[in-house]
């Protein structure tokens, strides 16, 4: 498979899975969302857009970083197959946070992804260091996020 084709591929894949949380994230004035208590450190709706799809983006170019590599497929592939159990994981999130409305269901879960992500940083650093990095700040992300999760489900138990 050409490149340009493995790159269009790993930028698209992360969106799709954006895409699918996004169905079940609703937050507008009248939606369950904000009828919770939240802390005074909540960042404001807006703000979540952009960072995801930036997210999403370094993602999508730390899995290209890796699926390009001439690394032996023994290394390779758990690496990436890692890659998407995380992703499958992130997606799953919004449901079961937004979704199913389950706060502390979704804590356990983001822990769990929290976890898949660490993994998946160390499986790529073993093939790309650039790749590893690239997932710093989403890890960093999903670690505020876990806190903001347990924060919401405190204040609203």
């Amino acid at each position: 498979m050409k490149n340009w084709i493995k790159f269009v591929i790993s930028i698209v894949l992360p969106q799709l899975a954006g895409l699918a949380g996004a169905l079940f994230t609703q937050t507008g004035e009248s939606s369950w969302f904000q009828s919770l208590a939240k802390p005074e450190w909540n960042p404001p709706s807006w703000l979540f857009g952009p960072v995801w799809t930036t997210l999403y983006i370094l993602m999508g170019i730390a899995f290209y970083l890796v699926w390009k590599s001439n690394r032996d497929e023994k290394i390779k592939k758990p690496a990436m197959t890692m890659w998407v159990v995380q992703l499958i994981f992130n997606a799953a999130w919004s449901f079961i946070f937004f979704g199913a409305q389950r706060m502390g269901l979704a804590f356990a879960e983001i822990i769990i992804l929290w976890v898949l992500i660490l993994i998946t940083i160390f499986l790529f650093a073993r093939i790309s260091k650039t790749a590893a990095w690239l997932l710093v700040p989403y890890i960093s992300w999903v670690s505020f996020a876990a806190i903001l999760n347990y924060t919401i489900w405190q204040l609203n138990s």
